[in-house]
């Protein structure tokens, strides 16, 4: 017994040496066995957070800062201007203040997904500039990298509850920011960690005809018996009983990036496994077909749970071998209409001279808020969802309702803050509907939807 008060650990207080006993070590190490997440959708952020105090914000806050690890998809690039923007982006171009990483500290968010469609809006430099301030801030980000390998690796939290690995993917993006390898002689090519797919687009054998004919009459050169066309750059049309479209991830992808989470999944207690995905199936809120395919198996690759955003939209929550799989999350915060600056190829698009700025492209985009993100009441409401562990065991999760002021002015709207009760009913039973196809069942309680996992 007396061996056991020995000093056997020694750490640094205050530059002084400090002598912990091992009764006390494994005391402080064993107290808790429990361990929560505070997880989000996308993350645009144009404009501070930590000015403001409403009640219902600040409870938001608290809920984020009181979980274990509390993570967003950062959609944003952080930068001074230093760089210029690409011919094509992921729509608008993303560009916000470095000093706004800082924010997203304050608000509690500790781990980052960089893999996104606007990833790459503003060059590779520009990319990795912005991870380097999002990780000086102190947020553990992945996703992004120098190489292809390093882009897919898995970045480490450690926490005095347990370690937590991150794996972020995107499966929407424009190619110029997908990571590459390299071959040792030339350099690799900086960018984001991809998973890419096939389409193959179902039609009656009448239909194909049809499109076969009509391709015929504007010169293009068909097979004349096939049970197939490729067209337009590589889509595929098929012959098939009913009409659907069908996906499948790219199998070199995801057996890369499933051997990346099994590897972290060993080193890790907890692994979380992000996609940024627009695409959709036969509604918004219904991920493509890959997306299922990916999702299962990264869990069967060792992820504890996976994290879908990118449609701005809340999608469907299904339980794949006890572990969760939230397909998209939608969105946390949405300031894209407050940009500081946009280039040329915005203003454009919309038939806007030099004399035009971001307002009058916000006008013109959004006819005004009557059409697009603005007239749309989905996009502003979302959830963050909160698992909870016990023993290393999934028992529950949480889906606490936010809003991000539908209907405010545009430099209002876009900051989350929990939801009002009629409002927290209403995201609620939307999140019931999408996840019904998937058998989840998720109750109403006070508030919050929760899955009873034990």
């Amino acid at each position: 017994m007396e061996s056991r008060l020995l000093t056997v650990c020694v750490g640094i207080v205050a530059g002084i040496f400090v002598a912990v006993p091992v009764a006390e070590q494994e005391s402080v190490l064993s107290s808790d066995s429990s361990f929560t997440m505070a997880l989000t959708g996308d993350s645009i952020i144009t404009r501070k957070l930590s000015v403001y105090a409403e009640p219902n914000f600040i409870k938001m806050i608290e809920l984020l800062r009181s979980a274990d690890v509390a993570f967003t998809n950062i959609e944003m690039l952080f930068h001074d201007y230093e760089f210029y923007p690409m011919s094509s982006s992921g729509g608008t171009y993303m560009r916000a203040s470095p000093e706004l990483t800082k924010d997203l500290v304050w608000a509690g968010i500790d781990l980052g997904s960089l893999a996104n469609n606007h990833s790459g809006d503003y060059g590779p430099q520009a990319m990795l500039r912005s991870a380097d301030y999002v990780r000086k801030a102190g947020i553990v980000a992945a996703g992004v990298g120098k190489s292809l390998a390093e882009a897919r690796e898995a970045k480490f939290l450690e926490t005095a509850e347990g370690r937590v690995a991150l794996i972020s993917v995107s499966s929407t993006f424009p190619d110029h920011s997908r990571a590459g390898r390299s071959r040792d002689d030339v350099p690799a090519r900086p960018g984001l960690n991809p998973l890419r797919y096939s389409t193959q687009h179902v039609v009656t054998r009448g239909r194909l005809e049809s499109l076969r004919e009509t391709m015929q009459d504007l010169g293009f050169e068909t097979p004349e018996s096939s049970d197939e066309l490729t067209l337009f750059g590589g889509q595929r049309f098929v012959v098939g009983d009913v009409s659907g479209v069908l996906t499948e991830p790219d199998p070199q992808d995801m057996a890369e990036i499933a051997s990346v989470v099994n590897n972290a999944s060993r080193l890790a207690d907890y692994t979380i496994v992000t996609i940024h995905a627009h695409e959709r199936d036969k509604d918004l809120s219904v991920p493509a077909k890959f997306l299922v395919t990916f999702a299962h198996a990264m869990i069967e690759a060792g992820a504890d749970v996976f994290v879908g955003h990118g449609p701005h939209v809340l999608r469907g929550i299904e339980i794949h071998q006890g572990k969760p799989i939230l397909y998209s999350l939608g969105d946390f915060i949405f300031q894209n209409e407050t940009l500081l600056r946009l280039p040329q190829e915005n203003y454009e698009r919309y038939g806007l001279g030099a004399s035009s700025h971001v307002a009058d492209f916000n006008d013109a985009r959004y006819e005004s808020d009557t059409i697009g993100f603005p007239a749309k009441p989905e996009i502003w409401e979302s959830v963050i969802a909160v698992p909870f562990w016990k023993d290393g065991n999934l028992e529950r999760l949480e889906f606490h309702p936010i809003s991000l002021g539908y209907g405010q002015p545009r430099q209002v709207r876009g900051r989350p803050m929990l939801a009002g009760a009629d409002l927290s009913r209403k995201i609620i039973s939307d999140l019931q509907r999408v996840s019904g196809p998937f058998g989840t069942k998720i109750d109403y309680v006070d508030g919050i939807g929760i899955v009873d996992l034990k």
